[in-house]
């Protein structure tokens, strides 16, 4: 745990959070701006900043998040007509928690991916 990431504060409790989901590795709580009808974000439990940062090691943890997002998507009623999942890496690419996290959005028609 990192004391100043936000994640890993939700992860504890210390910060509120809409959970919709936690296991032994991951957890899964709603975006409070969310960027589509169904915005979730899928944290590991464990801080790890950036994809980049990760190795081999985390493999396992890295597909548990895509298997986790796929189930969540499903369970929300948005894996037949589609979602997108994102890993925003680094700051040109919008990541503002340094905590590696996975966006799974739909519920509507999304637009053009990177614009």
């Amino acid at each position: 745990m990192d004391q100043d990431c936000l994640f890993c504060k939700i992860v504890s409790g210390d910060n509120p959070s809409t959970e919709v989901f936690r296991d032994d590795r991951v957890m899964a709580f709603l975006d409070i701006n969310p960027a589509a009808p169904q915005h979730i974000l899928v944290i590991p439990l464990a801080h790890l900043t950036f994809l980049s940062t990760a190795d081999e090691s985390h493999e396992g943890l890295i597909g548990h998040l895509a298997l986790t997002a796929d189930r969540i998507a499903a369970e929300r009623g948005i894996q037949d007509s589609g979602f997108r999942l994102t890993i925003n890496q680094g700051p040109d690419a919008g990541q503002e928690v340094d905590h590696l996290h996975m966006h799974i959005t739909g519920g509507r028609r999304l637009g053009r991916a990177g614009a």
